[in-house]
């Protein structure tokens, strides 16, 4: 033994800890199996894709002839650049059809514009939520006719739409159903309901004639992106399950490809009435109601308040039905005497919690594994895909290696711990990064599209990834070494020591056993007999 593993060994027995410098990579102990770095979490407002407050807005294509002309507004890439500054990264935008009422073919015209409207969403870095409608209401009472579409013609325009559907996917959040009735919302309409002066009594033909419109539907939106549609009763009697959480998805169904899998639910007079002006029509309400809370475990929910009903419409009752339902996106524009009634605080907490709210807590290196743990904060999980990737860069290259873990699994209030072996990674020293990006190629490298953690200095705005402000080095012989970067929160969970103490504490202790050594060395020299 050479007499510096000799000084060493004998250091240890006497109970000293010997700290040396994490630069000499050939003298660096293994990390010790233990270690973590904990992350801080950030309590700022997050502009995170597919959640949150959502501007809406409409635009029109009127018949030919109508005074101010078609009555189209085109969406612009610096207004929805704008709305990115307010923290607003979803636009539900109502596309009004009125000119092709009775005309069964779209004008190219105005596909062209719908295409430039997706076109500038994504530019901007902005999710759209689409709807399709006929004819917005005037002046309540509604009465016949209300001017929507009969089944064959919307059936083709759905068609026509597929491409629209198909193309856009990448900056398509969900689809609201539509089509059918005033405002899309499936009430007021002339061909739906057997008796038009009585909407609310719908017949089996009725509902047949429904179900055809969101089966065409299901079939021209891509398979990985979900409609929503305005009641409970719609999507229960469309699927002929019952209220209540028998009739209601279950986990196993979950992102299964079915019907049920991808229906989910827009409450557009939230908190207006006990019933919310129609929404739970189910007797008593809270079968709807507990319908709601387990589907929205699994589908997409959003919507707008609509009626000023205190104590209902205030914060208390808002806060607890929001996440009770799982809420992902909720209108700013509409009503803002509702929202205001929360007051500043309670609107910035709802900013923080629509939707997913991902926390990073702490990770470790272990046996070549890279563990991470996130916490979800939020009042929902994300309803499209999100995987989750380790992403371990140098200036050679950068490697993605998959959690195998999908953030629509991350509930709301749960911890997940994710897991990456590095067996497979190259040689090398490399920084360590979460991703969670799109999955379509078109955004998938756009930072606009990646989700942020809720963690203070760990997002890299220019690339999209959160830093694990951590580094790992694989050696040629597939051996493991972890360390955190500058200023990382790391720590030794087994005994609360720093794990990057200064190399010369390290080298002070190594001096002073040295001395304690040669000073025995002389005692006993001085009381040998042969002195």
């Amino acid at each position: 033994m050479n007499r510096r593993l000799r000084l060493v060994a004998v250091l240890a027995a006497c109970g000293i800890v010997v700290a040396t410098p994490l630069s000499a990579a050939a003298q660096a102990p293994a990390p010790t199996p233990a270690d973590t770095v904990a992350y801080e979490p950030s309590d700022a407002i997050i502009a995170n894709p597919e959640r949150g407050f959502d501007h809406t807005n409409n635009t029109h294509y009127y018949p030919e002839g109508t005074e101010g002309g078609p009555g189209y507004t085109p969406l612009d890439v610096a207004t929805l650049a704008a709305y990115r500054e307010e923290g607003i990264t979803e636009l539900v935008r109502v596309f009004y059809l009125e000119r092709f009422v009775a005309e069964p073919t779209l004008d190219p015209a105005w596909l062209a514009l719908v295409q430039a409207d997706f076109d500038a969403a994504r530019t901007a870095g902005i999710s759209i939520i689409p709807r399709f409608a006929y004819l917005a209401g005037g002046d309540f009472p509604y009465t016949p006719p209300y001017g929507d579409a009969p089944l064959d013609i919307v059936l083709t325009h759905i068609e026509q739409l597929t491409p629209i559907f198909q193309d856009n996917a990448d900056v398509i959040s969900v689809v609201q159903a539509g089509f059918v009735g005033l405002w899309g919302e499936g009430y007021y309409t002339d061909h739906f309901a057997a008796d038009p002066a009585n909407p609310g009594v719908l017949t089996d033909e009725d509902w047949a004639k429904r179900r055809a419109v969101v089966d065409a539907l299901l079939e021209a939106v891509p398979a990985d992106r979900s409609i929503q549609v305005r009641t409970m009763s719609m999507k229960q009697n469309i699927l002929g399950v019952p209220s209540g959480t028998a009739g209601a998805i279950t986990e196993a169904q979950a992102f299964d490809g079915s019907a049920i899998s991808r229906i989910g639910h827009h409450n557009d007079c939230f908190l207006a009435a006990p019933d919310d002006w129609g929404t739970y029509l189910s007797d008593p309400i809270s079968l709807d109601q507990d319908y709601l809370a387990q589907e929205s475990d699994w589908v997409p929910v959003g919507g707008e308040t609509c009626n000023v009903n205190p104590p209902r419409s205030e914060w208390a009752t808002a806060s607890a039905e929001m996440e009770r339902y799982n809420f992902s996106y909720l209108n700013w524009d509409y009503l803002q005497d509702v929202l205001q009634s929360w007051g500043q605080e309670n609107l910035d907490t709802t900013a923080k919690r629509l939707g997913y709210r991902f926390v990073m807590t702490e990770s470790s290196v272990v046996d070549g594994t890279l563990s991470l743990t996130v916490r979800n904060d939020g009042w929902a999980a994300p309803y499209n895909s999100r995987p989750a990737y380790l992403v371990l860069s140098n200036a050679q290259r950068t490697v993605r290696v998959p959690f195998g873990s999908d953030a629509r699994t991350w509930g709301a209030g749960e911890t997940v711990t994710l897991q990456a072996s590095l067996a497979d990674v190259p040689a090398g020293r490399y920084d360590t990064a979460l991703s969670l990006p799109a999955t379509h190629e078109s955004v998938a490298a756009n930072p606009l599209y990646a989700v942020q953690t809720a963690n203070v200095g760990t997002w890299d705005a220019a690339t999209g990834v959160n830093s694990l402000q951590r580094q790992v080095t694989v050696g040629a012989d597939g051996v493991v070494m972890a360390e955190p970067v500058a200023g990382a929160a790391a720590r030794l969970p087994d005994t609360g020591v720093s794990s990057f103490a200064p190399a010369w504490l390290g080298g002070g202790v190594i001096a002073l056993g040295a001395l304690a050594l040669v000073l025995a060395r002389r005692r006993r020299q001085a009381s040998s007999p042969a002195s």
